[in-house]
């Protein structure tokens, strides 16, 4: 384990140097071929780096920071695009600003229409984005507990219904992804004091798969394939199948990448040749959000569904199709077993930590 610690420094120092690269010199070559050029080795830098890494706690949300996130957002960089180069047209934002937007999973509020009304209020009473933010930073806790919780649940696996298994996997999975994007969320917060987009909306609550997908779960890549896949599928559907349905193209093609970024992490996680599995389950899902807008389309807003049974149809459609083709990559390689470990290795780590302090406390007294 210390070794995995000291590779993992190593992997965040060479990381932060590459963004500080691109902060002095790549931000001075001008846009475009020149300077997407300029960034191939920070591409080649992030794409092995993480191959360093083989514990999943680390290396899980270090390649996903790194090999997703971050090459996306330097893809936008060449063009004067997305988050980092917002980030430097104003000239308050320092170096850590930067390295926050490029590293990590964050995305700064934006105020689309600071003179209108609504939002002038919000102006006025600062204290309610950080009352919201608040309240999120106080259910982290429980959702920590309730994650050790069903991580513990595997010392009784025997005794349970495969059915009930799958759906805890499926609870695993998101609160895992809400807790690791929240802590990198409020030490942004925290260090930077700017105000933050949420990672999750209550996915539980989506009432479509153009809801859950579009805008409740794991935001941080809905907005950065929205600029890097949907937009420009949908800017070229356009001229072939017109305005109305040019997003229906851009919707699979923007599933489609996400499978096969998925399919790339899988690949980091288990360094086995990958099955496609997941990328099925992604185009299945692209599809189903496609049909699903074209119905919308069709029926104009004459007929919907109540919340109480399009909720449940849509968590169901995506925990079955997730148990089918989501999830066995991770189980056939023993992926949910090694997570459980680990997870029992930092709650000892912890545990014993918290036991030292007790005690030196008791010292002290």
């Amino acid at each position: 384990m210390d070794s995995e610690i000291k590779n993992f420094i190593k992997v965040w120092i060479v990381s932060i140097a590459s963004i500080c690269y691109c902060y002095f010199l790549v931000k001075h070559i001008p846009k475009g071929l020149t300077r997407l050029i300029s960034l191939l080795p920070i591409f080649y830098l992030f794409i092995i780096l993480p191959l360093e890494l083989h514990s999943l706690h680390l290396g899980g949300p270090t390649t996903f920071y790194l090999v997703w996130l971050a090459i996306f957002k330097l893809l936008l960089f060449s063009f004067d695009q997305g988050p980092l180069s917002d980030s430097l047209t104003n000239p308050s934002n320092s170096l850590l600003h930067f390295i926050y937007i490029a590293l990590l999973p964050i995305k700064i509020k934006q105020d689309p229409h600071p003179k209108s009304p609504s939002n002038a209020k919000s102006n006025q009473d600062p204290s309610s984005n950080s009352a919201r933010n608040g309240q999120r930073s106080a259910f982290l806790p429980i959702k920590v507990l309730l994650l050790a919780m069903l991580f513990r649940t595997d010392n009784y696996r025997q005794y349970l219904h495969p059915y009930i298994i799958w759906g805890l996997y499926c609870c695993n999975m998101y609160l895992g992804m809400e807790v690791i994007l929240a802590t990198g969320a409020i030490l942004a917060r925290a260090i930077l004091g700017i105000e933050l987009e949420p990672q999750f909306n209550e996915p539980y609550l989506a009432t479509s798969l153009q809801d859950f997908w579009g805008r409740r779960w794991n935001l941080m890549v809905t907005g950065i394939l929205r600029p890097t896949v949907y937009g420009p599928v949908q800017g070229m559907s356009t001229r072939l199948l017109g305005r109305s349905w040019a997003p229906l193209p851009a919707v699979v093609a923007t599933f489609l990448v996400s499978g096969l970024m998925h399919e790339l992490i899988y690949f980091y996680l288990t360094r086995v040749s990958p099955t496609w599995e997941v990328t099925w389950f992604f185009v299945l899902q692209g599809v189903c959000t496609a049909a699903e807008v074209a119905a919308k389309k069709a029926v104009a807003g004459r007929w919907r569904l109540p919340w109480v049974v399009s909720g449940p149809i849509t968590l169901a459609f995506v925990a079955v199709t997730g148990v089918w083709l989501f999830f066995p990559q991770i189980t056939r390689n023993g992926v949910d077993q090694k997570a459980i470990g680990e997870s029992q290795i930092l709650f000892n780590f912890f545990m014993a930590g918290v036991q030292r302090t007790i005690s030196l406390v008791r010292g002290l007294f």
